[in-house]
């Protein structure tokens, strides 16, 4: 942790940054991942929007 004193004696605390990276594109496995988890999310909306219509 870094601390810095002024000249009244106040300590200030920062925490220590984190080093910066580029993000990778993703590999054409984890593409069809994230193609998975869309299409079981549009269903379960979709699901959950026909059940909320039905019961109302």
């Amino acid at each position: 942790m870094y601390t810095t004193v002024n000249e009244d004696g106040v300590l200030n605390n920062y925490a220590t940054e984190p080093k910066v990276y580029y993000a990778e594109y993703p590999a054409i496995w984890e593409q069809r991942k994230y193609v998975l988890q869309g299409v079981f999310a549009t269903l379960l909306v979709t699901t959950l929007v026909l059940v909320g219509i039905t019961v109302s």
